[in-house]
């Protein structure tokens, strides 16, 4: 028997401790407790329906029970759950790296699983380093990497990642990086020259440092968790070109941007550029269950090789690595992308999406707009003239997102950056309507 809301909440409160929340002021508030989802929607436990305006931090795809998804894991739950990929080999898996290797940019042929975005990161930084360690360049032990960059929460992805509200406390556990400036044109203090002085100031970081860098390191077109950044049009080509022209390896996280949130499968295919390593999470099987892949190429793949005794094997793995069943809904949600068009259906949702914000550039608490297919930052300010951001206390964005969740709208604000990332699969209506919650919402918070 379902346990009624009361207690539910009660035992919430006394024994959860909820990722990236400050658990005095979460307990204070009403607890949204989700029960079942439907399409776009989910539903709490008293029957209210909410449009699932960020994917569910930005994981699904086509919808929550989307019909060929619940029979793709019903299927292999018949079958197996799971078995260990350490020696073995399951058929999901094997189909999902064979079907990843065909939609990936090209030159990436070898995949390797894990079960997030963060030990995506974490295999490619220990491949790329453990590369060069192997063709004896031991000097290159550094990662570039972008201001405000996020790569996950394991040491090794906060490593390389530049966001101090949630990385400084741990700095004496981290190892040294570089860092370039990230192009925050919006908040830039050289508005002459901000679209190049980025650029700029990465290639001259490379050019003095580039026999020490082993890779460099950034999530291509848009930086997620920093506030929705978007880089300049030819600003990820051009990091390829440096990459090449000092011999060092590109690491491109497409956990956030990966499987059409940009509006291409990758973002990377916008500007023609292979990487070195591709990281992959969040949508690669529809937001269902946990799983991860970081795809290398061939060269990376036989440095390697050699015989036992060589001790040249890459010693690293997870218990859940390749999991049939995370496996099998990655293979039908990749059927899925190519039997429904969906990117191909997502060009007029964008094409509103980009028309709706332009209606929103003079609101006088929206500083900035901030968009590349279907991820979207609106980034809320006091004073539009002097950008002036609201208080901390305040928690502007928080409060925009609690009167959305009145209007009928899950958000999940980056600071004071409202995110809007739904699923692919929203209809123009729904989208219609959480454009609607979400200017609404904006004006009933932000003008009180």
């Amino acid at each position: 028997m379902e346990e009624n809301y009361d207690t539910l909440a009660a035992w919430d409160h006394a024994h959860l401790w909820h990722p990236f929340t400050q658990m005095q002021g979460f307990v204070q508030e009403d607890l949204l407790i989700i029960t079942r989802g439907e399409g776009v929607y989910l539903f709490d436990h008293h029957g209210r329906r909410y449009l699932d305006g960020v994917s569910s931090l930005w994981t699904n795809v086509h919808g929550h029970r989307q019909p060929a998804l619940d029979q793709a894991l019903q299927e292999q739950l018949a079958k197996v759950a799971h078995c260990t990929m350490l020696g073995l080999a399951n058929i999901p898996a094997i189909n999902l790296a064979k079907g990843l290797v065909d939609l990936t940019p090209p030159g990436l042929t070898r995949v390797f699983y894990s079960d997030n975005g963060s030990t995506a990161v974490e295999v490619a930084l220990k491949m790329a380093y453990q590369y060069w360690q192997l063709r004896g360049e031991k000097q290159r032990r550094t990662f570039l990497k972008l201001k405000e960059a996020y790569h996950g929460d394991t040491l090794g992805a906060v490593s390389v990642g530049g966001i101090d509200l949630f990385h400084q406390i741990f700095k004496d556990l981290l190892f040294p990086t570089l860092e370039a400036p990230n192009p925050y044109c919006y908040r830039c203090p050289d508005q002459d020259h901000c679209q190049s002085q980025c650029l700029t100031a990465l290639e001259q970081i490379v050019a003095e440092h580039h026999r020490e860098i082993a890779a460099i390191i950034l999530e291509p077109l848009m930086q997620g968790a920093a506030g929705m950044i978007p880089q300049p049009p030819g600003y990820l080509k051009r990091v390829r070109e440096l990459a090449d022209a000092y011999g060092l390896l590109l690491i491109a996280d497409e956990v956030a941007t990966g499987f059409g949130r940009t509006g291409t499968m990758f973002a990377c295919e916008q500007e023609g550029v292979s990487p070195d390593f591709l990281c992959l999470a969040k949508g690669i099987s529809g937001g269902y269950l946990p799983l991860a892949a970081t795809l290398t190429t061939e060269a990376v793949y036989e440095t390697f090789l050699g015989e036992f005794q060589d001790f040249k094997a890459f010693f690293h793995g997870h218990t859940y690595t390749g999991n049939p069943l995370a496996a099998a809904v990655a293979v039908a949600n990749l059927k899925l992308f190519q039997e429904e068009r969906r990117l191909e259906k997502l060009q007029p949702q964008i094409a509103y999406l980009t028309s709706r914000l332009q209606e929103w550039q003079d609101h006088p608490h929206i500083g900035d707009i901030r968009q590349r297919g279907f991820m979207v930052g609106l980034e809320l300010v006091q004073d539009k003239a002097a950008k002036e951001p609201f208080p901390v206390a305040r928690r502007q964005g928080h409060q925009v997102i609690l009167a959305a969740r009145q209007l009928g709208a899950i958000l999940r604000p980056l600071g004071d950056v409202i995110v809007l990332m739904p699923p692919l699969a929203i209809s123009m209506t729904e989208l219609q309507d959480l454009c609607d919650i979400t200017i609404q919402a904006i004006a009933q918070a932000c003008e009180r």
